[in-house]
C-alpha cells in the first residue's frame, strides 16, 4: 500500500478505532486503568515518529520565503489565535470546553499537513521547510495564549506545574530530543534516510491505537461529552472556513503564487492535536472532556480536509482568482 493511500483513508481507521476502544471498555469496565498505563508509552513513540518527520536542524531552511515566513508566522501565531479566542464567546462558559478548543486549535499542524499541501497541489518543499518553525513557536507561545485567553483562576486549576510539567518533559521533551539525535544520526551516511522513510508509515497506526486506548480508557468521559461535542462542532467547522479565508487574505495582500497560498491554508487549517494530547491527558480530575475534544477535532478536521482538497485548488486558490487578486493589488 502507497503511504498516501493510508493517509487519504485514516479517517475510516481512526473511527473505526473509537468504536473499538468504546466496546472494549463497555465491555470490561475494569480495563480503564490497563489502557491508561499502555497510552502513555505509545503516545511517547507516536510523537517520536512525527518530530522524526520534522526537519529540526534544518530551521534555517524556513527563511528562504521571507514573504511566505512573515505569511506563516502571521496566520499561524496572530491572525488564527485572533480568531479562536473570538470563537470562544459563541460557547458556553464552561472552562473544560475552552480549554480543550483553545489547546488544539491554538498550535499548527507539523505532520500531516505536509501530506494534504502535496494532494493539494501546494508547495510541499515549503510545507517541509516550515514545520520546524512551527514546532518551535507553537511550543513557546502556547503557555502565553492560554494565559491570555484563560481565566486566572481556570489557567491555575487545570494547568498545575506539577502535572504539566513531567508530561511536557517526558512525552514531548524527551521524544523532541530522541528525535533531534536521529536526524543527526540518519544525515551522517545518505543510505540512513531509508529509517525516516519507514519512521513516516508509523503515525497513522499509532495516532489509531492512542484513540482506541483514549476511547477505551474513558468510555464515561466519551459517552458525557456528547451535548459538548456538539456544541463544538459548528466551532470547528467555522475554524476550518475562517482559515481558509485569512489564508487567501494573506496570499492577496502578501502576492504569494499560487502553490504558496494553497500550502498557507493547510497549515491554518490543520492542528497539531498529536502535540497538546500529553497536557490534556495530564490534566486533573473532571477535566476529562478536554482530551475528547481534541481527538473530535481531529476526526473533523480530517473530514475538513477533504472537503479542502475539493474546494482549495481549483476555486479558493486557482491560478485565475490569484492573477486577478494580485493585479488589482
Amino acid at each position: 500500500m502507497d503511504r498516501l493511500i493510508l493517509e487519504r483513508r485514516q479517517v475510516w481507521i481512526y473511527l473505526a478505532a473509537i468504536v473499538g476502544g468504546l466496546t472494549l471498555g463497555s465491555t470490561w469496565p475494569d480495563i480503564g486503568p490497563h489502557l491508561e498505563t499502555l497510552l502513555w508509552p505509545v503516545l511517547a513513540v507516536l510523537l517520536y515518529a512525527t518530530f522524526v518527520q520534522v526537519p529540526l536542524l534544518h530551521v534555517r531552511d524556513a527563511f528562504r520565503d521571507r514573504r511566505f515566513v512573515l505569511a506563516i508566522m502571521i496566520g499561524n501565531f496572530v491572525l488564527i489565535p485572533l480568531a479562536v479566542w473570538l470563537m470562544l464567546h459563541w460557547l458556553p462558559d464552561d472552562p473544560v470546553l475552552h480549554l480543550g478548543v483553545l489547546l488544539v486549535l491554538l498550535v499548527p499542524c507539523t505532520d500531516w499537513f505536509i501530506t494534504f499541501a502535496q494532494l493539494g497541489r501546494g508547495n510541499t518543499a515549503q510545507a517541509v521547510a516550515v514545520t520546524p518553525l512551527n514546532l518551535l513557536a507553537q511550543l513557546l507561545l502556547l503557555p502565553v495564549y492560554l494565559w491570555l485567553m484563560l481565566p486566572a483562576a481556570d489557567f491555575s486549576a487545570a494547568l498545575q506545574a506539577e502535572d504539566m510539567l513531567p508530561a511536557a518533559l517526558t512525552l514531548v521533551g524527551l521524544p523532541l530530543l530522541a528525535a533531534v539525535f536521529t536526524e543527526q544520526w540518519i544525515e551522517t551516511k545518505p543510505g540512513r534516510s531509508v529509517w525516516r522513510d519507514r519512521l513516516g508509515w508509523w503515525p497513522v497506526p499509532l495516532l489509531a491505537v492512542v484513540v482506541f486506548l483514549i476511547a477505551g480508557a474513558q468510555v464515561g468521559a466519551v459517552r458525557n461529552a456528547g451535548p459538548v461535542l456538539l456544541t463544538v462542532l459548528p466551532v470547528f467547522t467555522g475554524f476550518l472556513l475562517a482559515a481558509a479565508l485569512i489564508a487567501r487574505l494573506l496570499t492577496r495582500v502578501l502576492r504569494l503564487p499560487v502553490d504558496s497560498g494553497r500550502t498557507l491554508a493547510f497549515s491554518l487549517g490543520t492542528r497539531n492535536s498529536f502535540v497538546v494530547l500529553p497536557f490534556a491527558l495530564a490534566l486533573p480530575a473532571g477535566w476529562e472532556a478536554a482530551a475528547v475534544i481534541i481527538v473530535f477535532q481531529s476526526l473533523v478536521e480530517l473530514f475538513g480536509m477533504v472537503f479542502y482538497l475539493w474546494w482549495l485548488p481549483d476555486r479558493l486558490f486557482n491560478e485565475a482568482s490569484v492573477v486577478i487578486g494580485r493585479n488589482s493589488s
